[in-house]
């Protein structure tokens, strides 16, 4: 069992992580955990799903590009916070924005130069060990663990551009601290695929109609087995564990991962 998909009409790969099965047979506590893409056609009046999460706080993980191009459209009284996952590295120039991602799915030439044989698959690789060890990453994943060990935060909402990379980890790092196991991690992060997938479908179909290779269209739009172990294997490498990681890492107190436990776990 995953995380349970909202059937929201103006947000995009919305999930409630609530109800993901823990050790001990616990579970995470509905409704105070929510995960999704961009939030800029979000309308509370129009869209009851929604209404009904009651939302206290947003936490959004996109780059400055992204978010003046679609800036989120969230309910009065909601309390947005911008955490900026990749910062550092789009800064620095090592590493493309997912708009400029989006813009290759427009030129198969240069998508095939920049991704065919198996360089998409490299490139995410890099992004995902990059999402635990860039400290514009760890601050960002220190805000969000922080946040929902918060009372006063409500029910959170955290989402970057799909809701499937920087999101999708995450949600990885929330679960995995909750006591999911490794095959449930693994569930609740492929598990975005479907909606993606239908999200991205015209631009994945005018990729290949003009001649572009699927598969660079799926790596760029999907998530994959690979990806995700990529950032566990950077965890393991650095910190041994995911507990130092959040400790060390993100610089997390004890104190604050129990309060979170106490608060996400029934």
């Amino acid at each position: 069992m995953t995380a349970t998909a909202t059937p929201s009409t103006t947000v995009a790969n919305l999930r409630d992580l609530g109800g993901t099965p823990l050790a001990g047979g616990r579970t995470v506590r509905p409704g105070l955990v929510l995960r999704s893409g961009q939030l800029d056609r979000m309308d509370a009046a129009a869209d009851p799903a929604v209404a009904a999460l009651g939302l206290r706080t947003v936490i959004d993980f996109r780059t400055t590009v992204e978010r003046a191009e679609y800036p989120d459209r969230i309910p009065p009284g909601v309390r947005l916070v911008v955490e900026d996952v990749l910062a550092d590295k789009v800064s620095a120039g090592r590493m493309p924005a997912a708009s400029q991602l989006k813009d290759l799915l427009s030129d198969p030439a240069l998508a095939e130069e920049h991704l065919g044989g198996g360089k998409v698959a490299v490139l995410f690789a890099d992004i995902y060990r990059a999402l635990v060890s860039l400290p514009s990453a760890q601050a960002a994943y220190r805000t969000l663990l922080t946040e929902l060990a918060d009372p006063e935060a409500g029910p959170l909402l955290f989402h970057c551009t799909a809701g499937k990379d920087r999101t999708g980890w995450g949600a990885t790092v929330v679960l995995a601290l909750l006591g999911a196991d490794d095959d449930t991690l693994m569930a609740e992060y492929l598990s975005v695929n479907p909606a993606v997938r239908q999200a991205f479908a015209r631009m994945i179909e005018g990729f290949t109609v003009s001649g572009g290779d699927p598969d660079i269209a799926l790596g760029l739009i999907g998530v994959f087995p690979s990806y995700l172990e990529a950032a566990l294997d950077e965890v393991n490498t650095r910190y041994g564990s995911m507990e130092k990681y959040v400790r060390e890492g993100l610089g997390v107190p004890d104190g604050t991962v129990e309060a979170l436990r106490a608060r996400l776990i029934r």
